[in-house]
């Protein structure tokens, strides 16, 4: 689990640049570091192929024009019946879904594929707000404390201020610092409520058919060849019908029938096969980081063992006393610090803190006689 969230691993994939301040851990960033990017370049994909390309072909043998056609079809929705999904291509249909018409038969229509670059679009804001929502939480917070220490080098004397500096702030703050921790793990909760209502929200919108997408491509693989039908034909049909009407020469209502070749969804089968893994494994690893926040904040010798692998040089016996006199809260924000200030500068900080050697209580009662002085 540490490797997982403070580590290697994940770390190498998400590497902090160097002079950025880091305010969360791997699992947060992947929501917006890595989900983000990913959706917005597929809704840039879907939208050059849509808006700039042939997103649909139509096929009849009246008169219509080609293009009246093919407009009418990709505006109104096309449709597949579900009885000739499991009739034998190329015998009984000419393309699963797709059979002659009869009054009564259960119609699916298909109109999703004009709304495939937008919908993602949105995903890809919704990976954002968390992020947004931290960030104003935070308020730079952390990129305040750090002062200089990020610095492998520096001068001795202006260290030592610093680290001064940051031990006042933990002698005068003690204890003080809980609604900053319980708005990170907010946003971590948004993280995980987010990625499950995408996965309902995509569900909704392939009409019920994205929870169940990504078992049913596993199961076809294994299936008998001769008897199978492919789960991405059945929510990605590459060809469709049509209905045209018409007014004929006499003034009577005409029906047309048309094939349509959708090649867009050759590239939405594609995308939404790789989002139903992405996201369940999103899902997980986001579930797996709220139960690593309770079990580190129900956990001091946890904390203790999380706080030692940010430097393994640090005296045990002064990161016992630091521990010791800090909450959750002040651990957490501690913690952050670690993650920014450099290893030996951090391992000084705690060293200071712990040779105040001052329990909680005088820190208390210093901060009050603090406040009456200034009256």
């Amino acid at each position: 689990m540490e490797k997982l969230f403070i580590s290697d691993g994940l770390g190498k994939l998400l590497k902090i640049k160097y002079g950025k301040v880091q305010i969360d851990n791997h699992i947060f960033r992947l929501h917006y570091e890595v989900t983000m990017p990913i959706l917005l370049a597929f809704s840039v994909m879907i939208s050059g192929t849509q808006f700039f390309g042939n997103p649909i072909h139509c096929i009849q043998k009246d008169d219509i024009p080609e293009n009246t056609l093919n407009t009418y079809c990709w505006v109104e929705s096309t449709f597949t019946l579900p009885k000739a999904f499991n009739k034998k291509v190329g015998v009984e249909v000419a393309h699963p879904g797709v059979d002659k018409y009869e009054p009564g038969d259960d119609v699916k229509e298909h109109a999703y594929y004009q709304w495939v670059c937008f919908v993602l679009f949105l995903q890809a804001l919704l990976f954002y707000v968390p992020r947004m929502t931290w960030r104003s939480f935070e308020a730079g917070k952390v990129k305040s404390m750090l002062l200089e220490l990020t610095k492998p080098i520096i001068k001795e004397e202006d260290k030592q201020t610093n680290i001064d500096k940051l031990v006042d702030y933990f002698t005068f703050k003690l204890r003080r610092h809980d609604s900053y921790v319980w708005k990170y793990t907010l946003c971590e909760f948004l993280n995980f409520i987010n990625v499950i209502g995408q996965i309902y929200l995509v569900d909704r919108f392939l009409g019920y058919e994205f929870t169940s997408f990504g078992p049913d491509v596993v199961r076809y693989v294994d299936d008998d060849p001769e008897n199978r039908l492919d789960p991405m034909v059945r929510v990605f049909p590459r060809v469709t019908k049509c209905t045209f009407h018409r007014y004929g020469s006499s003034g009577d209502v005409q029906k047309h029938d048309a094939l349509c070749l959708i090649p867009l969804n050759i590239l939405n089968e594609k995308i939404y096969i790789f989002m139903w893994f992405w996201f369940v494994i999103l899902a997980i690893l986001s579930g797996l980081g709220l139960a690593y926040r309770m079990l580190v904040f129900s956990s001091s010798r946890v904390r203790y063992y999380l706080m030692l692998s940010l430097d393994r040089f640090t005296p045990q016996d002064k990161l016992d006393i630091v521990l010791k006199n800090m909450s959750y809260s002040d651990w957490f924000l501690l913690q952050q610090l670690g993650y920014n200030i450099e290893s030996r500068n951090f391992r000084d900080l705690l060293i200071n803190i712990a040779n105040k050697k001052t329990p909680p209580s005088v820190f208390e009662e210093k901060y009050k006689n603090a406040n009456e002085s200034k009256v």
